[in-house]
C-alpha cells in the first residue's frame, strides 16, 4: 500500500480505479496539496453531453485544480485510446505535473506499454458490426477473432469485442497482432507514481447505489431530456452508464425505479471489470485501500 503523503511531487501521478471508488478526489487532493493538472482518463467523460451521469468533476473542482479533457469531444464524435493519447502527448511536456486518473485501463495500459499503430477502421466495417451488434449481440463476433487477440481482451465488454472484429475484418490481422508491434510507450510506468484505488465489493456496492440517487438528485434525468431528441444507441457517448435505462424511461418503457435499478446493476456489473483488469494488468502497480484514505 502507498501513503498518499509520500508521493513525490516531481513524478507525473497515475490513479485507476473502479468507479465510484473515490479516485478523483485524491488527485484533486494531491493536485492541491502538492501541485500538477488533472486529466481525464475516462473514455465517456471525454464526451461534452453527459455531465452529471458520467460524474465529471463539478465547476467547483474544476476551479480548485487545472483540469483536462474532460467534456471537450462532440456527442456524435468518434473517440478512442489513439485519439486520446495524442491529446496526452503533448501535456506530458508542459512543464505542470500530470495527474492522470479515470477508470478505463486500456488508456492506462497504452501510455506506460505503448500502443499499438493500428490503421483506421473504414466506415462500411464499423457500419457492418453495428448492425451486427445490434441485430444479435457483440458476442456473436467473438467466433470471427484469432485465438491470441481472444485471450488478451476482456470479452464480456462490447466495446472491446467490436474493436477487435474491426480491426481484424479492416486489416486482415487480429489485434494481438497489433499490440506486438507496438512502438515504445509515452509515460513508462518506472518513470511516475502509480496508484491502483482497491476497493471491495462491500465497501463499493453502496457507494454505487447511494451515487445513482445523487445524480438523479443532480439533474440526471434532465440531462437525458435533452439528450433524447438526438440520441443513437450506437454512439460511444450513448455508452455512459445508465444513459439508455434513462432514456429507456423518458420513452415510457421502464418506470424510473426499474431505470434506477437496472443502471445500478449495470454499474456494479462494469466495476467488477474494471478490479478484474487492473488485477490482472497492473500487478506492478501500488495500491491504495479506497477506505482508508
Amino acid at each position: 500500500m502507498i501513503d498518499p503523503a509520500t508521493i513525490p511531487a516531481d513524478r507525473p501521478v497515475l490513479i485507476a480505479g473502479p468507479t465510484a471508488s473515490g479516485k478523483s478526489a485524491l488527485a484533486l487532493r494531491i493536485a492541491q496539496d502538492k501541485g500538477g493538472v488533472i486529466i481525464n482518463a475516462d473514455a465517456i467523460q471525454v464526451f461534452e453531453n453527459w455531465r452529471v451521469l458520467t460524474a465529471r468533476p463539478s465547476s467547483e473542482d474544476e476551479a480548485a485544480a487545472p483540469h483536462a479533457l474532460y467534456g471537450h469531444v462532440p456527442y456524435d464524435a468518434d473517440y478512442s485510446v489513439g485519439h486520446w493519447l495524442r491529446e496526452v502527448a503533448p501535456r506530458l511536456k508542459t512543464g505542470s505535473r500530470p495527474i492522470i486518473t479515470g477508470g478505463t485501463g486500456l488508456y492506462f495500459s497504452a501510455l506506460t506499454e505503448g500502443l499499438a499503430e493500428i490503421p483506421a477502421t473504414p466506415s462500411e466495417v464499423r457500419e457492418a458490426a453495428n448492425e451486427i451488434v445490434s441485430k444479435q449481440g457483440f458476442k456473436t463476433l467473438l467466433p470471427s477473432l484469432d485465438a491470441q487477440t481472444l485471450s488478451r481482451i476482456d470479452q464480456q465488454n462490447p466495446m472491446r469485442v467490436q474493436r477487435a472484429w474491426e480491426v481484424q475484418q479492416a486489416t486482415g490481422k487480429g489485434l494481438a497482432h497489433w499490440q506486438d508491434t507496438t512502438p515504445p510507450p509515452l509515460l513508462p510506468l518506472d518513470q511516475c507514481t502509480a496508484i491502483v484505488v482497491e476497493a471491495d465489493k462491500e465497501w463499493l456496492t453502496p457507494r454505487i447505489e447511494s451515487r445513482f440517487d445523487q445524480m438523479l438528485d443532480m439533474g440526471a434525468l434532465n440531462e437525458a431530456r435533452a439528450n433524447l431528441p438526438n440520441w443513437d444507441p450506437q454512439l460511444l457517448s450513448s455508452k455512459a452508464i445508465g444513459a439508455p435505462e434513462l432514456i429507456a424511461h423518458l420513452q415510457g418503457l421502464m418506470t424510473l425505479d426499474e431505470a434506477r435499478e437496472a443502471a445500478t446493476i449495470a454499474t456494479r456489473q462494469f466495476a467488477k471489470r474494471q478490479r478484474t483488469w487492473f488485477r490482472a494488468r497492473m500487478k506492478n502497480w501500488h495500491r491504495l485501500n479506497a477506505a482508508e484514505f
